[in-house]
């Protein structure tokens, strides 16, 4: 048996994973305080300290390959404190040991090209990043590392966090915007490009309102498996029969996760790249026929290997969710993780100079 995970708070003061089962239904009135931020009107104001919090994401979902996120409730969070002239960076949770501690780390070159976006000078600074999402398992890490930078530069310039060019800046940086949209919006979101391919292309999405009580298992591996070698797999030309499949479960999709959640099963049915994928993640495509075969929505998250499963809660007993229960136990060297989803997407807390 394979451990379990829950989200932790969602809220300031001790972030530590919990061991009871974390909200996966309506945020409610914290989250909408939560939600709350700092208004920067006018001239530029300089900030002691700026701290962000970014969500996990879960891209593609079965048909909605390279559009498709959710954002989850499983939170990095990041504290810069500006001042000197070099870069400090401290990394704590997943990752530690194994990321750069310098310019090259993915949440420093973030903000440096988020503050020259917006025409602010680049300060020395202290990153402190607190990570809680797993590296190369396809949930969205790299993404929360740009849009949390992307973030953290609009403070440090004393600017209103603008949603719509953060999705288009970190497209630019992460060069897909489903994982990104997702975390820079939160909820579910569509993304989509406009523009000449492979040049002055720009992420664009639309956040969608997922059913009351939609959650997701999320099963991980010990393995990583690389976004680069994930794709490098699928093949140049489908056939139209598969490409019109997808566009049609893609369309049910959307209808299944805001308010139809009987048709999850059918609308995640893929045929674009789920299968393609298997000779890198063997054991996650057997996870995802032997949960489908078992009645529930089971999906590759983004380029894997994470297998995630997509359901609603019902009525509560015993102190656990409907859904949650019905899930298996993680496989031996797997992970469960039983979360909500995330409904604003990153937040930013500026402390100003006084």
């Amino acid at each position: 048996m394979g451990e379990e995970v829950t989200a932790p708070a969602q809220h300031g003061g001790d972030t530590s994973e919990r061991t009871v089962v974390g909200s996966a239904g309506s945020p409610g009135r914290a989250a909408d305080e939560r939600a709350a931020q700092p208004q920067h009107a006018g001239a530029r104001r300089a900030c002691d300290q700026v701290r962000v919090r970014v969500p996990a994401t879960s891209a593609n979902l079965g048909p909605g390959f390279d559009a498709f996120g959710l954002a989850l409730s499983l939170y990095d969070d990041l504290v810069v404190t500006p001042g000197g002239s070099g870069v400090t960076v401290q990394v704590s949770g997943c990752g530690e040991g194994e990321v750069p501690l310098d310019e090259s780390h993915l949440v420093v070159r973030s903000i440096r090209a988020g503050l020259e976006a917006l025409g602010a000078p680049v300060p020395g600074f202290t990153l402190r990043c607190e990570n809680r999402i797993p590296h190369g398992r396809g949930l969205g890490s790299s993404s929360a590392a740009i849009v949390g930078g992307l973030a953290a530069a609009y403070a440090l310039a004393g600017e209103q966090l603008d949603r719509e060019r953060l999705v288009v800046l970190a497209n630019e940086i992460e060069g897909h915007p489903d994982n990104v949209a997702a975390a820079a919006l939160g909820a579910f979101t569509i993304a989509w490009t406009e523009g000449a391919p492979s040049f002055e292309e720009r992420g664009r999405a639309v956040k969608l309102e997922p059913a009351a009580g939609t959650a997701v298992v999320a099963y991980v591996p010990d393995n990583r498996v690389l976004t680069k070698e994930a794709r490098g797999l699928l093949p140049g030309v489908v056939s139209h029969t598969d490409a019109a499949a997808n566009a049609g479960k893609a369309a049910l999709l959307v209808a299944a996760l805001t308010g139809r959640p009987e048709l999850l099963l059918t609308a995640t049915e893929d045929r674009l790249h789920q299968e393609y994928r298997e000779p890198a993640m063997p054991e996650s495509l057997a996870l995802v026929h032997k949960l489908r075969g078992s009645g529930l929505a089971a999906i590759v998250s983004g380029a894997g290997p994470t297998v995630a499963v997509l359901g609603t809660n019902g009525d509560k007993s015993a102190g656990q969710s409907t859904f949650f229960r019905s899930t298996p136990d993680a496989p031996d060297g797997w992970t469960k993780y039983e979360l909500g989803i995330d409904p604003v997407g990153v937040q930013v807390w500026s402390m100003e100079a006084g």
